[in-house]
């Protein structure tokens, strides 16, 4: 018992030093030389379409810098799909312009009959 107080004054000590020998106003758990990228730039896209669960979603981002630009999709419950367009900048915030229709339909691919054999 006298060896887990000891252990546990110890792991105290040892934590009450460390964060000393911290920086002011540094939370703990933060690295600290942490590099900041001065121009961000990313670009990503995802599709569901899920025939089993009935899972229909989309959505594609990018960012350049401080300007972000995407939209996302989604088939609400009531059938219709939502499609929401968005904009994000220092200048003018975020933005977002939501479009609601129909689930638009794949075109069926065209099949030519297959000739048979000439009878004659």
């Amino acid at each position: 018992m006298a060896l887990i107080k000891i252990t546990l004054i110890c792991c105290a000590l040892i934590a009450a030093i460390e964060c000393a020998l911290l920086p002011a106003g540094v939370p703990v758990g933060v690295p600290l030389n942490t590099e900041v990228d001065p121009h961000p730039q990313y670009a990503f896209a995802y599709n569901v379409q899920d025939a089993i669960t009935g899972d229909s979603k989309s959505q594609q981002e990018v960012r350049d810098g401080d300007v972000v630009k995407g939209s996302y999709s989604v088939v609400d419950a009531d059938g219709s799909l939502r499609t929401v367009f968005y904009t994000a900048d220092p200048i003018n915030g975020f933005n977002a312009v939501v479009q609601r229709g129909p689930v638009p339909v794949a075109p069926r691919p065209l099949v030519a009959p297959v000739a048979g054999p000439l009878l004659g």
